[in-house]
């Protein structure tokens, strides 16, 4: 397998005080990072691709820790996450696919054993696309008040024959969360969804 070219990373840092609401006295920290590196299937249909998840592996791993740094607040203190993919235009949707396990676990095993299934979105476009990464709660995906999203992109990239690798994480809820349904309190933690 080809290995992990990274051109470039850009992290950013979020802070939430509120959104026309009363000041929150602690605000909602939402954080994304995102890596550019070139698709080694670019330009051609390579049937066996899957390998390719174990090469991306310390790329995650790498980009999770630098996301709670960068956040910086103990991996703790992250209560939602999300990840994403942005394939250039020389390459396909299923490119963007081999980033689900690798961005997934290293988020797992940075906040330290989470529960939930890791929400992701994907799509293919050239420099400047935006994405839109949904977010939930890292230990139950049912918890309404998480329900989130960020929205990233590149503005160079990905080029043609590029990925935009995304991950995301939050410090707690929307900033002023009042629409019912399962509270972070509340969660069992048995199957990540409730």
């Amino acid at each position: 397998m080809p290995d992990v070219e990274v051109r470039k990373q850009i992290v950013t840092v979020e802070e939430i005080y509120h959104e026309g609401g009363p000041v929150a006295r602690v605000p909602l920290k939402r954080g994304a990072i995102l890596s550019v590196i070139r698709n080694p299937f670019a330009g051609r249909y390579v049937e066996e691709i899957a390998d390719y998840m174990k090469e991306l592996e310390p790329l995650g791993i790498d980009m999770a820790n630098r996301l709670v740094a960068a956040l910086g607040v103990a991996a703790s203190a992250i209560e939602g996450y999300g990840k994403g993919a942005i394939v250039g235009v020389a390459g396909e949707l299923e490119h963007g696919a081999l980033w689900h396990v690798p961005g997934g676990y290293a988020m797992r095993a940075a906040l330290g054993d989470a529960k939930a299934i890791v929400p992701s979105a994907k799509k293919v476009g050239g420099p400047g696309t935006r994405l839109d990464v949904p977010v939930t709660h890292i230990n139950a995906s049912y918890v309404r008040s998480h329900f989130d999203a960020m929205e990233v992109g590149v503005p160079d990239g990905p080029r043609a024959d590029e990925m935009a690798l995304v991950l995301v994480m939050t410090t707690g809820p929307r900033i002023h969360a009042r629409v019912g349904g399962l509270k972070a309190s509340e969660i069992k933690g048995l199957d990540g969804l409730r």
